[in-house]
């Protein structure tokens, strides 16, 4: 079992990267990401609050797609 939790977390953490790398290496072209509809902003003079509610949800979804995908491959 412990085999098991050991794979994917390394899967996991690989896949993670791989997204990271695409994201910093791609010059700005995923700017809709965090400026979805539903995802809250407010900015005072001294104060900034980001919540990126919207955002998360649709990230979850697609992660748990591709996850899926990756166990029902393997």
């Amino acid at each position: 079992m412990h085999q098991s939790v050991g794979k994917y977390i390394m899967i996991t953490g690989i896949f993670l990267v791989l997204i990271g790398a695409v994201l910093y290496f791609s010059g700005g072209k995923f700017r809709f990401l965090g400026h979805l509809p539903g995802d809250i902003r407010i900015v005072r003079e001294n104060f900034k609050l980001y919540i990126p509610i919207t955002t998360t949800i649709v990230l979850s979804l697609i992660l748990t797609l591709i996850i899926n995908l990756i166990k029902r491959l393997f």
